[in-house]
């Protein structure tokens, strides 16, 4: 049965160092991270500022989404957590980390909770450009 360590939506900083000590464990031969950090482009444009927006629903929300697909790997643990509100380029808004026995289901499993959570979470991304517009994108 898979552990689920931390699946959250918070304001704070991401440690992706830290969710990975959370998942360790001596059975597992693999250790997968994923860490989607704020760029400073987007489109052929210069990202000045990105916020997340979230529905009141979004931690429970990630709670499902985690289980629902950590469950069909053979997976141990996993940690996640995705950001919101303003975050600044270069830091992380969302990471993933799963560890398993074997190197191809952490693989597999982190990659399925990566495109599950970019689906399914009901939050909005706001970009600011260097030229003055903006866009809002609607991961959910």
């Amino acid at each position: 049965m898979v552990q689920i360590m931390r699946a959250e939506v918070t304001t704070a900083v991401i440690n992706v160092f830290e969710l990975a000590n959370l998942i360790r464990d001596e059975s597992c031969g693999a250790i997968v991270t994923f860490s989607g950090d704020v760029r400073n482009h987007d489109c052929g444009k210069e990202v000045v500022s990105l916020t997340y927006e979230i529905h009141p629903s979004a931690p429970e929300k990630l709670t499902e989404i985690t289980q629902s697909v950590a469950e069909k790997f053979q997976v141990q643990k996993v940690a996640i957590a995705h950001r919101y509100g303003e975050i600044p380029i270069g830091q992380t808004a969302f990471a993933v980390v799963v560890s398993a026995h074997h190197r191809e289901s952490a693989f597999d499993a982190c990659s399925a909770l990566v495109n599950e959570v970019k689906e399914q979470l009901p939050i909005w991304k706001h970009q600011v450009f260097k030229d003055g517009s903006d866009e809002w994108v609607n991961t959910a």
